[in-house]
This record gives C-alpha cells, structure tokens and sequence, in this order.
C-alpha cells in the first residue's frame, strides 16, 4: 500500500504575517503589494480574504485594487520578514514525525511544501488525516498561522486536494467563509471530483494550454484523461503531450524530494513611476539592474552564463531576449554592458514601464 503524500498550505500567507505583526487589523481587507503605495504602479502580492470578497486578488493593479477596496489597508512587501517567518513555519513541520520517523519535506517557496513519510518510517504509519492535524495545530501553536493540508495518492492529487480544504471569500464585509482545512482525493475520488472539471482546474495547465486543447476538443479533465496519445504528442511534442494525458489521469510518479531547491538564476526587475522614453535612460537603468543582480550572483559565488532582458512597453506588452555570454563571467561591468546589447534586439518605437535583468548562472558543483 503507498503512503499518501500531504501538501500543506499556508492561509493568505502574508496578509496573514502582516496581521500577525498589526493585530488591529484583523478582520479587515489587507493587501499585500509593491511599496504599498495604491497610487503607485504595481500589483498586489497577496491580498487577505475580507478584500478577496471585493474582486482583489493576486496580480490585480495596486490601483484596481483601490478603486474595488477603498477602506483596504495596503501594505508594502517585506520579503526579509516573510523568509523569516517561513523558516520557523517549516522548522514547526520538521519537528513531527509520521510513523516514527521525521517527515520528508519538499519546501515550495514560503508558504507551501510537500510532504511525506521517510523511508524509515513504520510500516502501517498513522492515517494522513491525524498527521495533517497535527501539522495544523503545530503550524498555529508555534507561528500564529493558519493552514490547509491536501492529502492524495501523490504530489498531484494533494496539491489540488488542499484547494477544496481552503477558506473561500465570503460576501463583502462577511468575512471568510470556512473551509474544511485538510482533504483528500485519491485514485478513486479522481474521476468523480475532477473529472468534469475544466483541464485549467489541474496544476500545471495555464490558460494558452487550456485553449489550445479545447481547440482539440478536449475541454474537461476527463476529456483529456480520454484523449488519444499520439494526438497529444502531434499537438504538443512527444513530451508534454504525454505527460498532459498522465495529468488528467491524475498521476504524477514524482518523489517528495527534501533536497534543498538552489537557483538556477537571479533577477531584478522595476515598474518605473513615470515611463521611460529616452533610450539613454533606458539602457542606463539597464545597467543599474544589470550591476545589481550581479551583486546577488556574487554572493552565491556562480558566475553567470546567460544574460535575459525583460521589457515591458506602455501599456502592458511584454517582450524578453536573452543571449549566451561568450565566457561564464562575474564581472559587474561586462553584465551590464551584455544586457544593454539586448536592447538592440527589441523596438524603440514607444514608452517602456517596466525592465527586468535576470542573469543565468552555472550549475552548482555537486548540480540539482
């Protein structure tokens, strides 16, 4: 019989540390985003339940946000102090144990990680429900936080299966609506709960790929489990088309793997006030990013290997170039004056709100 695999969550994971830090915010619409400022360009990061009832949610405009949620509190990002808070949430994690044994714990980002019996653990370890318990009242009891834990056959299934345990926003002013805090989908629950839903509903299907398979007549997350293979693999390559089908079957073979995630890159990028229209200023504030991520690079002792520019032109038209550099290099000044050269690969024929420089490193010694 295969362990279950457990998927936790934490619950509007910033707004939720912001509260915890302000207590008198609690119960009202907090929005996570930018510097904080809704006259400023920029988007919201995590925005709390009681201001998901008024339509804000992630990536919404600071500036949307406002006119949905005038009484919102906005709050700018303060990543230091959500690392921080995270580390202690996943050392909480780390100090069960199921059967016995320590979890296995695959760290997401701040606020989501996987997690699964070690090797080592007892044979007939403990229902997943009474584990997923006592990850929730460790997680409360020693960081103030909320969380949902999704339990299923493997990593697939409990990532969506911690969806349906979630709080919903409620009607405006009425606060959230409770979820069930842990649930489980499994073999036998795929079909019956995801089944009819649409192929967006799975993890890993974005909206371009949800449009090009209705384009082949596959619309819900049964229609692709049904799909013909070799269609799949003419439609999207004999490796994504497959690995789509296994999607819809729900099956996902992949470990829970604790090996601590290293970067393969870093980047800045910056939504300017006022947009830029000289190509001088530009390329210089493409230098500025450049030198910059340089800096992170350095600390992380990898020199990069590839140079990518984003560019975002007025109003919202995105574009990216990258090249690979001759030689893996360090050096601030060259980085900058290799991602200035990609600019001669884009249009200057209007305004530019945002830029972005993201520098590619080489692999670490032992690789991951």
């Amino acid at each position: 019989m295969t362990t279950p695999v457990l998927h936790l969550d934490l619950d509007q994971f910033l707004a939720a540390v912001e509260v915890l830090r302000r207590p008198e915010l609690a119960g009202r619409p907090v929005v996570v985003g930018g510097r904080g400022d809704p006259t400023e360009r920029g988007v919201v990061s995590t925005a709390s339940y009681e201001a998901r009832a008024y339509g804000v949610g992630s990536g919404t405009p600071l500036r949307i946000a406002a006119r949905r949620c005038p009484d919102a509190v906005f709050l700018p990002v303060d990543r230091e102090h959500y690392e921080e808070v995270s580390a202690r949430v996943f050392d909480a994690v780390r100090a069960q144990e199921w059967g016995g044994a320590p979890l296995v714990v695959q760290v997401l980002g701040w606020d989501e990680a996987f997690l699964g019996a070690a090797p080592g653990a007892a044979a007939d370890p403990e229902p997943a429900e009474g584990v997923a318990e006592r990850l929730r009242a460790a997680v409360l009891e020693r960081c103030g936080l909320t969380c949902c834990v999704g339990i299923g056959d493997n990593k697939l299934q409990a990532k969506l299966a911690t969806g349906f345990a979630k709080p919903r926003a409620g009607p405006p002013g009425a606060g959230p609506e409770p979820g069930s805090g842990v649930h489980r989908i499994s073999d036998e629950t795929w079909f019956p709960v995801l089944g009819p839903r649409p192929t967006r509903a799975l993890w890993g299907i974005g909206s371009r790929t949800a449009a090009r398979l209705a384009d082949l007549g596959i619309d819900t997350v049964e229609d692709l489990a049904r799909a013909d293979p070799s269609a799949l693999a003419d439609a999207f390559g004999p490796t994504t088309g497959p690995w789509l089908r296994r999607l819809g079957r729900g099956v996902d073979p992949s470990p829970v793997d604790p090996t601590p995630w290293v970067a393969r890159g870093h980047g800045r990028e910056e939504t300017f006030q006022t947009d830029l229209t000289d190509w001088a200023d530009v390329a210089e504030q493409v230098r500025r990013l450049a030198r910059l991520v340089a800096e992170d690079i350095r600390a992380e002792g990898r020199p990069a290997v590839r140079v990518e520019l984003k560019l975002r032109y007025v109003p919202f038209f995105t574009v990216t170039r990258s090249h690979k550099l001759p030689a893996p290099t360090g050096d601030a000044d060259v980085l900058a004056e290799e991602a200035v050269a990609l600019l001669e690969r884009v249009e200057r024929d209007r305004p530019v709100r945002l830029l972005g420089v993201r520098l590619e490193m080489t692999p670490p010694e032992r690789g991951h």
